[in-house]
């Protein structure tokens, strides 16, 4: 990630000062690794990549299931009222997401919905019926799958979009396998 002195980023094409006020020349970067060491420099890798859809850090996972939020001393965090604070867990998050998608899937065709259940005359047509037959249950599927989620890796393994055998994608991930549009 960066060469360090003393905590302190050093960087490349600027001269920099050590703690014996020795200002060190703008070309510093071509110091060799053992000469930058001898001078106090420290080589800091960059931290391991990670997906922080599903990572607090490079190996720390997020909890697939809610937890009670506690204080540094295990003490139960309490809202205004005295209640249990709840940090949600990633199945929560992605369930309120399939609720949420599916919600403006529905929301373009409400309206004939609504025209229909006021206005005796109107009739709404069945490629809308089953189309918002087929969200509710697409949102069904969505929903078992993450609730079926074993482990993190079944979890994470709904994100992934099915590809050929050249890379090409097939279809939808599980966890937006909605149908089409009408």
């Amino acid at each position: 990630m960066a060469w360090k002195y003393n905590d302190r980023v050093i960087r490349v094409g600027r001269s920099w000062t050590d703690d014996n006020n020795v200002t060190h020349p703008t070309n510093w970067a071509v110091w060799s690794d053992a000469d930058k060491t001898a001078m106090g420099l420290v080589w800091e890798a960059p931290p391991a990549s990670f997906d922080e859809r599903f990572y607090d850090s490079a190996d720390v996972a997020k909890s697939l299931s809610d937890v009670n939020a506690v204080d540094e001393n295990n003490n139960p965090i309490l809202d205004d009222d005295g209640n249990q604070l709840v940090n949600k867990g990633l199945k929560t998050g992605a369930i309120e997401q399939v609720k949420r998608d599916a919600a403006v899937l529905l929301a373009p065709t409400d309206w004939k919905i609504i025209k229909a259940a006021e206005v005796s005359s109107y009739t709404v047509d069945q490629a809308t019926l089953d189309y918002r037959a087929a969200v509710r249950t697409a949102s069904n599927t969505i929903e078992a799958a993450i609730n079926n989620a074993a482990d993190l890796d079944a979890f994470m393994a709904l994100y992934d979009v099915p590809v050929d055998d050249d890379g090409n994608p097939t279809g939808n991930a599980p966890i937006s396998d909605w149908p089409d549009e009408i």
